[in-house]
């Protein structure tokens, strides 16, 4: 329990980042998730990407290569 106010009010602060941090991943994982399925549409998975980077959920290379990553996936299978 934090006894100077400061600490409290992080703590307070700490606590919405980690639901809205938390619930930013879920989306981002839900939609690569259904890219990943076989779904042809990207511009979903692109979009939840791009709005992980910009919000820090993940950092700007990572978000380039699950893009990278996806659209190789989806012309290999459209290949086949």
């Amino acid at each position: 329990m934090a006894n100077i106010r400061s600490a409290e009010k992080q703590r307070r602060q700490a606590e919405k980042a980690r639901v809205r941090n938390r619930a930013g991943k879920s989306r981002l994982k839900s939609a690569l998730k259904e890219a990943r399925s076989g779904a042809p549409n990207l511009s979903k998975a692109f979009s939840e990407i791009d709005k992980a980077a910009k919000k820090g959920l993940i950092k700007d290379n990572t978000a380039n290569r699950y893009k990278s990553r996806l659209t190789a996936a989806a012309k290999r299978a459209e290949a086949k």
